[in-house]
């Protein structure tokens, strides 16, 4: 064996094994903050309604079987196990899961089936596996039914927006339910003062998002190994000092006497059990900030028997002090270390709400990218991982729902009923989507994603059933906000599946561009013009209005159509694909600039000098009697020699990037071409993109004109911009004003 390649081998293990090990330390501050924070409020919650009737040693010891349990088998089996596997590319959570079935079952309604995605790396996934017996006939049914893949994208959307809602819910939850924690030693504080003091952390929480996750992460990650090592020691020391015999309550046993001894208020106090399970869902949805190991590792090894300790320590103490039931969390915590653990408690509850809204903000990414989102400013806050973002729109939305959440409820039993009932359904979605994932992506028999559903899926339903009982307690937010939200997301889509499907019905075909010239006495004038627009194969109709108006154009025009598709990323060299439009003659290209969902946009300078650059090294291939609208992709990693090389070079004016490219092309018979494309560049750059107003057409119904002329109006009219989003320069964008009757 060579000595250098095991040298080589141990590095790169240990650089592994460094990584992973940082990873998993970020993680504590990131992921698991609103799961460990649980124990605060499960014990209050669970006991608020009419389980206060059943205050004996059976009940107690009954609810930590169930929590034991409902953490084993959610949290550890489920997620840790299973769920984590089914990433897409390092990427997780409902949308993930989606884009699976998407590209790999062709179950989507988002895939820009236009474009030529079969030769993006992010798509192979090795050998594929022999279609089973029930993945044809699931294939065929969704083939047959459209209605079935509408439905599965509402599911999915719903999804969505619970777990958007936990973003609004967690913080205010947690925060609230620590700094109630003071009440325990003054009794008669005000209620006002804690709420107060509340709507202050919270604006602290939010107004640290934009430092990033990674920021964040290393701020965080010690408050929660504090919170995690005191919860842990205080359970330890209760569980000893008051009543050890709890440790037999881990026995299933304990869970069936439950329900014997509580009966139907024993099922209805489930909604208060659900919430040990908070923050579950986080592990999968910010699978993209971290690895599958580094989560994997940090709960088994931390997180995990922390919890089963701390409940566990809560429990022994309530057997014996049963009038503490209302308040037990705090009442536990011995007297010499109450002030230094409620200082961490409410620091703890930070870094909880930290969590979802991290995955709020990854899950808010996703939908703008697949079109089911308006635009809004996404900021990636590292250069390493592209999943860690900041979208300050969602950031301070969520801060003023948070507060008003707070304000408006005061009260953590009410609040605990909404949270439970968001977080229950997010997870049943979840368990869907992994029965498709199981049987149509992993092509896995059909046995055992019955086993996954029935196991897990009852669990779920059980839960789920309870917090529907507490609707009427303010259960109902998050089924309003999700209905808003969902009804949003959806009018979004369909606004803009409406307005491209026009665009691409009207596009202006290579026979009326042809004669537009001769006819319309159509002048060119020197520069590059890029037009932006969603037609995949060819000019689109605003390109055709405008010239009708202004008949003259660029010298050099290319067209670009910015799409997303249903990946994670895609490679920088299979980016672009380039084609010609016309003749050489007219100086007329297409380029189709492909992004994953998780993809960190550029733009500006960097992105028009490489928008040129391809269409150059289009142009070095030789590709210059194509008339047609084809799709030629160009490769990015083509090497050069040093024979028959010109050289172009790409000056810009602008000064906050690169003063200059060099592109190099092989062979000289597009010299010509090269050097009109250099002489364009140098002239400078215009950009046009359409202004339209998509209206309903006049004989469309009643609910598709409130959609399109009401709801999809004032959505374009107050998200952010596409020229902004595009980060094109205001100063050099021309707008074409359109109607569309749709």
């Amino acid at each position: 064996m060579d000595p250098e390649a095991g040298s080589m081998t141990r590095e790169s293990r240990l650089k592994f094994y460094k990584a992973t090990l940082c990873l998993a330390y970020q993680s504590f501050g990131v992921v698991y903050g609103d799961l460990s924070s649980s124990p605060i409020y499960v014990y209050k919650s669970t006991f608020s309604g009419r389980l206060r009737l059943h205050e004996e040693d059976d009940e107690i010891l009954g609810v930590l079987s169930l929590v034991f349990w409902t953490l084993t088998l959610i949290p550890l089996c489920k997620y840790i196990i299973f769920v984590l596997g089914a990433d897409d590319n390092g990427e997780g959570g409902t949308f993930a899961l989606y884009s699976l079935l998407c590209r790999r079952a062709k179950l989507g309604l988002l895939s820009a089936s236009s474009a030529p995605d079969d030769d993006i790396s992010a798509y192979n996934y090795g050998p594929t596996r022999k279609e089973t017996v029930t993945s044809s006939i699931l294939k065929e049914f969704f083939d047959k039914y459209r209605s079935s893949r509408i439905v599965l994208l509402l599911l999915v959307l719903l999804g969505t927006s619970m777990v958007i809602g936990d973003g609004i819910l967690t913080p205010s939850m947690s925060v609230l339910s620590a700094v109630n924690g003071v009440k325990v030693k003054a009794p008669s504080l005000h209620g006002n003062y804690t709420v107060f003091i509340a709507c202050v952390i919270l604006v602290g929480l939010f107004a640290l998002q934009h430092f990033g996750t990674r920021s964040v992460g290393f701020l965080f990650a010690p408050i929660l190994l504090a919170w995690l090592f005191c919860i842990s020691t205080v359970g330890v020391y209760n569980t000893i000092y008051w009543n050890p015999r709890v440790v037999r309550a881990l026995s299933p046993y304990y869970v069936y006497n439950f329900f014997k001894k509580a009966g139907k208020d024993g099922w209805s106090s489930l909604g208060g059990v659900v919430l040990c399970i908070t923050g579950a869902e986080a592990m999968f949805a910010d699978l993209g900030h971290f690895s599958q190991l580094s989560i994997r590792l940090a709960f088994t090894v931390v997180v995990y028997p922390c919890l089963i300790l701390a409940y566990m320590g809560e429990a022994a103490y309530l057997s014996k002090n049963k009038e503490d039931l209302q308040k037990s969390f705090y009442k536990q915590i011995p007297e010499v270390v109450f002030w230094p653990v409620f200082i961490i408690a409410t620091l703890a509850t930070m870094v909880g709400s930290q969590a979802i809204i991290s995955a709020t903000f990854s899950i808010i990414s996703q939908c703008r990218a697949l079109k089911c989102f308006p635009r809004v400013k996404v900021v990636h806050t590292s250069n390493h991982i592209h999943g860690q973002i900041y979208i300050p729109e969602a950031n301070w939305i969520l801060m003023v729902l948070c507060l008003a959440v707070v304000v408006g409820y005061r009260d953590t039993d009410m609040i605990g009923n909404a949270y439970g009932l968001a977080v229950i359904t997010v997870m049943l979605v979840t368990t869907c989507l992994m029965f498709l994932v199981v049987v149509m992506v992993w092509k896995r028999n059909i046995l055992g994603a019955l086993a996954f559903v029935i196991v897990f899926g009852s669990v779920e339903l059980l839960y789920f059933s309870a917090c529907l009982t507490k609707v009427h307690k303010g259960g109902w937010f998050p089924l309003m906000f999700s209905l808003i939200l969902l009804s949003t997301m959806c009018v979004w889509h369909y606004g803009t599946l409406k307005k491209q499907a026009y665009e691409s019905n009207n596009k202006v075909s290579l026979d009326m561009l042809l004669s537009m010239g001769p006819n319309l006495g159509i002048n060119r004038v020197p520069g590059i013009g890029l037009i932006y627009s969603n037609v995949a194969t060819g000019p689109p109709p605003m390109f055709a209005h405008f010239v009708t108006n202004f008949p003259a154009f660029h010298r050099i025009l290319i067209f670009v159509t910015v799409q997303s598709l249903t990946v994670p990323k895609v490679p920088s060299n299979q980016r672009f694909v380039t084609s010609r439009i016309g003749p050489p003659e007219f100086g007329l290209f297409h380029c189709v600039v492909r992004y994953g969902y998780k993809d960190q946009r550029k733009d500006g300078h960097d992105f028009e000098n490489r928008l040129i650059e391809t269409v150059a090294e289009f142009l070095q291939r030789g590709n210059n009697d194509s008339e047609a609208f084809g799709w030629e992709p160009v490769n990015q990693q083509q090497s050069s020699s040093t024979d028959d090389v010109t050289a172009l070079s790409l000056e810009s004016g602008v000064k906050s990037g690169p003063s200059k490219k060099t592109v190099r092309f092989r062979g000289v018979g597009c010299s010509k071409e090269l050097e009109d494309l250099k002489e364009a560049r140098e002239s400078g750059l215009a950009y046009m993109m359409g202004s339209t107003c998509v209206l309903a057409c006049d004989t469309s119904s009643y609910l598709k004109k409130f959609a399109i002329n009401l709801v999809y109006r004032f959505l374009r009219q107050n998200c952010r911009h596409p020229s902004t989003a595009l980060g094109i320069p205001h100063t050099s964008l021309i707008e074409v004003g359109m109607v569309y009757c749709v």
